[in-house]
């Protein structure tokens, strides 16, 4: 067997490992939280009634039917038998509606709001932050301050003033929405215009930042392989500079390429501020709804989400970086 498939054999074992305890502790800490979901939606339910037989009938019936009335252990084993049949129960706070259909319609708003804005930062931020390496001039001299300024301020900071200043303040954009509230949601041009026009102010908060974060990364670790004894000695050697250029761009891009799976794999997480201040309609913001409602069955169903991105990013980061650096690897396999 070859050293890679060894790699790769060995990183499958400690991710299977890892996903068994993320699917533990996802069922299990947010049954941690004190209170009973159950008594808020009998509250809701049982409004105006004065029986307390039938207030009491309702409450046994929804603990049964969320098996709350049956051991911890035995609710995280119908979690997992329910997880294989892609069931992830009923929301608490939306009932009658299921986990999976929330989520069906949360993520693709997520997954359009972070892609983009993701990769414009990282493509945009290297670039920039290469440009200030390699470019000793007054263009760098700004560059580097206003990289260090957006790096500087957090995603929702951003987001509360172009939400102050450009919507409130001078009209320009919607103030919070995936979309216009008289729309139905149709493909067409309308609905279209409406979406980007929600979307615009949530996409610049995280890319600014993204931009800012990435330049800064790729101006340190350019100029520390610059400065490498390596560049030293192809110069002596008479290498041309294109191509001592290409060495230093690739090993620096090493760290980038981890930042950008690391971007992809928590961009779940990483939204959820943003979408609260807009108000989007992104797996952050139902998230958020569910900590606050003690929806148990909708917190384990988005952490659930959130773990696997950030587990499969990094598997598939190990794996890319098994094929760009074989110094990795080798190394993996002699711990064996």
């Amino acid at each position: 067997m070859s050293n890679y498939k060894k790699y790769l054999i060995k990183k499958v074992g400690w991710y299977l490992l890892t996903f068994v305890v993320v699917l533990m502790l996802n069922f299990f800490l947010p049954r941690m939280m004190e209170g009973n979901p159950v008594d808020v939606i009998v509250g809701k339910m049982a409004q105006g009634m004065s029986s307390t037989d039938s207030m009491t009938r309702i409450y046994e019936s929804f603990m049964q039917e969320f098996n709350l009335d049956k051991p911890v252990w035995q609710q995280f084993l119908l979690f997992v038998q329910g997880l294989f049949r892609g069931d992830l129960g009923t929301s608490f706070s939306r009932y009658p509606r299921d986990v999976s259909s929330i989520l069906a319609s949360a993520i693709p708003w997520t997954l359009a709001l972070q892609i983009p804005a993701i990769i414009v930062g990282w493509i945009v931020g290297n670039l920039m932050g290469a440009f200030v390496a390699y470019q000793k001039g007054p263009l760098g001299k700004v560059i580097y301050p206003v990289s260090l300024f957006l790096n500087s301020v957090p995603y929702y900071a951003f987001a509360i003033i172009m939400l102050y200043v450009l919507s409130f303040g001078l009209n320009l954009f919607p103030s919070g929405g995936g979309y216009d509230v008289s729309l139905m949601p149709a493909f067409n041009l309308q609905f279209i215009g409406s979406v980007i026009r929600h979307h615009t102010l949530p996409w610049l908060s995280i890319v600014l930042v993204m931009i800012g974060g990435q330049a800064l990364g790729m101006r340190s670790m350019a100029i520390y392989e610059l400065n490498a004894d390596y560049v030293l000695y192809a110069k002596l050697m008479g290498l041309p500079d294109k191509k001592i250029t290409g060495y230093v761009f690739r090993n620096a891009m090493l760290p980038q390429i981890s930042g950008l799976a690391l971007s992809l794999g928590t961009m779940v997480s990483g939204s959820l501020i943003t979408e609260i201040v807009f108000n989007y309609p992104g797996i952050g913001y139902w998230l958020f709804t569910a900590i606050r409602q003690l929806d148990y069955p909708l917190i384990s169903g988005c952490t659930l989400v959130i773990s696997i991105t950030v587990l499969v990013a990094n598997f598939l980061l190990d794996v890319l970086y098994g094929l760009i650096d074989p110094r990795i690897k080798a190394a993996q396999v002699e711990e064996e």
